[in-house]
């Protein structure tokens, strides 16, 4: 196997390589190669390797110390391999709806590729480069896919589209080439410099090194607002141990295992923090948490301690005298393993890793769980498997020449922090920057802001905007909404005006469902239900909670829907399922006094309504006696995507909106 331009086997001159999989060089694969012969190499120089591109082949040139060459040709050219990604932060498995785009089909980075089923809802699966579908490895219906699971492949040149015809997900699997035919007589090679011998790295106990999961969909970055535990203290499973703030709020860190917290990695106020960038280090023992205070990240995982010592028989390295080895050692075959019964064992992420790291089969443990229904925990990988676990085998002897790893990058200074204060969630981090005479301030913006800043402009450069406005008399509404705070005053009820809008703009989206549409850019989406989006200031910037099913849902359940969501907002305790996914959105800046305004759409949605406030006029009136009379009037202007909904539709909706405020009893029809 050839990873980031090093050799890992030596090709010996003459032998045949069969199967050589997945030559890769960084991120990108470059395919499978049947049959590698490799020739005319000097038996006494250790080749060297150069790869290139040949048109539609993969080239791999291999010169000797003599100058001659030998090249070898792939089947594929470069090539991605597209992952299941989290598209919420607790899936686990996901199921492929559809695919928006076909092979052979090209797609730009923010390109809807298809619609992913999570544990939460149904979330669009996007692009993050420029590509063509070459082929897709997992067709639409498949099921309970793990995370990383490979459901795609990905081409930068069209003309390759036709090299993966016979792709198969087995081929997308990494696989390490073949032992060379043992028909084959060894060639003595002058042995390789061997490289020098790391310095043993300390080790440390059992532990978890707790990474910044994607607590929503679009977060690529987050802020760390508070921590909840300080260093020490006991964590139960489900505890929130901080606040991150993401894109869209800030939200609950989550830890799903017991422990306890020993190394705090990054203080209060870290910001823009990458995805996958540990945070923290948990320990199952308390006892194990002093062994963390000097600990300091350097990107890689820390070796864990074995859990009995073992010889092993490693490769040899230099020394004062030489040691012979033979050309290719024995290796003898792995000792097998008694298996448990079949059916899925339930253990813990955290158990599950540490099993890995010390080489445990967890499998062996079933039935000694002690977490609910016999669920396995970290702490039970100490108890007596009932399965012995394998013995050591020797390693063949190999030479490996392994680049330094990539330095990653830290969001933050690392000091120690001091013990976590509580916050309230809420509360911007965002620092301020004050002139020496105080004629302004600089405010650092928060997540919210940003993405809400760069959204809003998309919308409003992307989108075709029109605007419609009308008004609408709200004395029946609130005649019946006093009557019907009066009948609630003992459920704790209190319906709003809000509430009634609500209600009549899902039923006006139900008999016009061309307003309750998306623009998908080959496609428009037509949704059978209502989903609200309802506008609130929180005091890191706007969000959008989302009011489901409004369509079906009485004045009392969006009432209190209403009030839920937008405490939650406030407090920075939404979940991205409570954010993400509205079909259509009101904004309701009347209870500032604002007459009218106009909004700007909230993308891949088609419309928002803009609310204005109540005020007295007078209006025509043929039954009174001087021709008029006084009424309580509201303006209200719909924004709409004219990609979409065209002018006549966007009136039409406004009419039914109208009907049903002036005529509320319409809404029971």
């Amino acid at each position: 196997m050839v990873q980031g331009g090093v050799i890992l086997r030596t090709i010996q001159s003459g032998i045949l390589l069969r199967n050589l999989r997945a030559v890769r060089l960084g991120n990108r694969h470059y395919g499978q190669s049947s049959y590698l012969v490799c020739r005319s190499l000097s038996q006494a120089n250790q080749p060297t390797l150069r790869v290139c591109q040949d048109q539609c082949l993969f080239s791999l040139r291999i010169r000797n110390a003599s100058g001659i060459q030998s090249r070898f040709y792939s089947a594929l050219p470069p090539h991605s391999k597209l992952a299941l990604p989290a598209l919420s932060p607790t899936m686990e498995t996901g199921t492929i709806v559809r695919w928006e785009i076909q092979e052979g089909d090209a797609f730009t980075a923010g390109d809807l590729l298809a619609d992913i089923e999570t544990d939460k809802a149904t979330v669009g699966f996007e692009a993050n480069d420029d590509g063509v579908m070459a082929k897709i490895l997992a067709p639409e219906g498949t099921k309970d896919l793990p995370l990383g699971a490979i459901v795609a492949i990905t081409v930068d040149d069209e003309d390759h589209v036709s090299a993966f015809a016979n792709y198969s997900l087995s081929d997308a699997s990494d696989a390490a080439p073949a032992a060379a035919p043992a028909t084959h007589e060894p060639v003595a090679e002058a042995a390789a410099p061997t490289p020098a011998a790391a310095a043993p790295a300390q080790s440390w106990p059992d532990h978890d090194r707790v990474l910044l999961p994607a607590l929503s969909p679009t977060m690529t970055t987050g802020t760390i607002v508070s921590w909840e535990v300080a260093v020490g203290d006991e964590i139960g499973e489900g505890d929130s141990i901080a606040t991150i703030e993401t894109d869209k709020a800030s939200m609950a860190l989550e830890y799903q295992e017991e422990g306890f917290l020993a190394k705090i990695l990054l203080p209060e106020g870290s910001k823009d923090v990458p995805l996958g960038t540990p945070v923290c280090i948990i320990v199952p023992n308390e006892e194990d948490v002093a062994a963390f205070k000097d600990y300091v990240d350097t990107g890689d995982a820390p070796p864990a301690a074995p859990a009995a010592p073992a010889p092993v028989e490693s490769a040899p390295v230099a020394a004062p005298s030489p040691v012979s080895t033979p050309a290719a050692a024995a290796v003898p075959p792995p000792v097998p393993v008694a298996s448990t019964p079949q059916g899925r064992v339930f253990a813990s992420p955290l158990a599950k890793k540490l099993a890995t790291e010390k080489g445990l089969d967890i499998n062996q443990f079933a039935g000694l769980g002690s977490g609910p229904n016999g669920r396995i925990r970290a702490v039970d990988l100490s108890k007596q498997p009932a399965v012995a676990a394998p013995a050591p085998v020797a390693a063949q002897p190999v030479t490996v020449a392994t680049p330094p790893p990539a330095p990653t990058p830290v969001a933050a200074p690392v000091p120690t922090p001091p013990a976590p204060s509580k916050a309230p969630a809420a509360a911007p981090v965002a620092a301020t920057a004050t002139t020496a005479d105080d004629s302004y301030v600089d405010i650092d913006l928060s997540n919210i802001r940003k993405v809400t800043a760069q959204r809003l402009c998309e919308s409003k450069q992307q989108i075709p905007h029109y605007y419609l406005t009308v008004d609408v008399e709200m004395d029946t509404v609130l005649d019946i909404r006093k009557q019907f705070n009066s009948d609630l005053v003992q459920d704790g009820v209190k319906i709003s005006v809000n509430d009634f809008i609500i209600k009549a703009s899902a039923l006006a989206c139900m008999n016009v469902p061309e307003a309750n549409s998306s623009w998908r850019d080959t496609f428009i989406r037509q949704y059978n239900k209502v989903d609200m989006s309802v506008a609130v200031s929180t005091p890191t910037g706007l969000i959008t909670p989302i009011v489901t099913d409004a369509h079906h849902k009485g004045l009392s359940k969006i009432s209190q829907d209403v009030v839920r969501l937008a405490g939650k907002a406030r407090e920075g305790k939404l979940r991205p399922e409570e954010f993400i996914g509205g079909t259509f959105t009101i904004s309701n800046l009347g209870m500032m006094g604002v007459k009218q305004f106009t909004a700007i759409i909230n993308p891949p949605q088609s419309c928002i309504l803009a609310v204005g406030s109540a005020r007295k006029e007078f209006i025509p009136d043929e039954n009174q006696e001087n021709g008029m009379r006084a009424a309580t009037m509201v303006s209200v202007t719909l924004s709409c995507d004219h990609r979409v909904v065209d002018g006549a539709v966007g009136a039409r909706w406004l009419q039914h909106f109208k009907k049903y405020l002036e005529d509320p009893l319409k809404m029971l029809l």
